[in-house]
């Protein structure tokens, strides 16, 4: 471990769930780790924006379905006040509330039946700038909602005429949840190439992280439910 790493903050981490028992599990393998801290506990929206208004946070993991104001909302409030980064905590069931929410700002999304090391790892990369995208959960989220996604005429406006071949196929791969280290063995590049192609993409599309252009290609058709990883 460097000077650095032992000097760091720890990761300042809000836990909003209606219910206690799910927020006394989190807490109780947050708290297990040094560089994480939990600052605060909300039951529901209302809550969590009253709680987040007098304590500082680094990373929201935020429920969906809750009384009073769901974490839709919720997420949309806080990103809007250019609070801390929001992690949607959801099940199969309510996937529908975490494609909204992702779309609402949310920098990830995952399952509440995750493990410990699964949960810490989705906070420490939403806090470092990353989005949760894990692969497998991305594809079952966008197939099984694809119905709901607008037809790709009525929502490109000329958006993906605006990238090069390369980032349009940077983005096809981004879409089906491969990482950058997966893209640059795919298209013999460097990581960091990758990472400039995804730096174009995002503000060429008006895009604020990788979480929101997976949805991008999905809603413009780029990438259709059901293709193969191996298709290109």
């Amino acid at each position: 471990m460097t000077d650095a790493d032992e000097t760091a903050p720890p990761i300042r981490v809000a836990l909003v769930d209606d219910q206690e028992l799910v927020r006394a599990g989190f807490r109780m393998v947050l708290d297990a780790q040094p560089d994480i801290e939990v600052v605060g506990e909300a039951g529901d929206g209302v809550q969590a924006l009253e709680l987040l208004r007098g304590t500082r946070a680094d990373v929201v993991l935020m429920d969906v379905r809750m009384p009073r104001m769901d974490g839709i909302e919720a997420t949309r409030n806080v990103v809007a006040g250019s609070g801390p980064k929001v992690v949607i905590l959801t099940t199969f069931d309510l996937d529908e509330y975490a494609f909204a929410a992702i779309k609402a700002g949310a920098g990830g999304f995952l399952l509440k039946d995750a493990g410990p090391a699964q949960l810490i790892e989705a906070i420490k990369s939403v806090h470092s700038g990353d989005a949760v995208v894990a692969p497998s959960t991305t594809k079952r989220l966008l197939d099984r909602f694809a119905v709901h996604l607008p037809d790709a005429e009525a929502k490109a406006n000329g958006a993906l005429e605006s990238l090069t071949d390369r980032e349009g196929e940077v983005l096809r791969l981004v879409a089906r949840g491969m990482s950058n280290a997966e893209i640059a063995a795919r298209l013999y590049v460097s990581e960091a190439t990758v990472k400039t192609h995804m730096g174009r993409i995002l503000m060429k599309l008006g895009l604020r992280d990788r979480v929101q252009a997976v949805v991008f290609a999905y809603e413009t058709g780029l990438v259709k439910s059901g293709q193969g990883d191996n298709s290109v």
